[in-house]
């Protein structure tokens, strides 16, 4: 990738994993309010008066959910940036 391709898509992939974030984030509220024990909120960790499995079980759901859209999201602003530059952004 040459140097000014790589300079244009540094901010491009930025704002793409910022924008990720906020859509993983409220896709896993959504996600968990209707699959969470009537919590709108994932359960802290730290609180012990919840169980093992109702927190392990949040988190494996947030990491799966941030994980997949961290993918689609960063691979669709690979494939926006290639249309648009005719390279790939390794």
């Amino acid at each position: 990738m040459s140097a000014t391709s790589k300079a244009f898509y540094k901010p491009l992939s930025l704002a793409t994993s910022i924008l990720g974030g906020v859509l993983a984030g409220q896709l896993f509220n959504q996600i968990y309010k209707r699959v969470g024990e009537n919590d709108a909120e994932m359960p802290d960790p730290k609180d012990l008066s919840r169980t093992n499995r109702e927190v392990l079980i949040a988190a494996a759901l947030h990491g799966l959910v941030f994980g997949l859209v961290k993918a689609g999201v960063d691979r669709a602003g690979a494939k926006g940036f290639r249309a648009l530059a005719n390279t790939d952004p390794k």
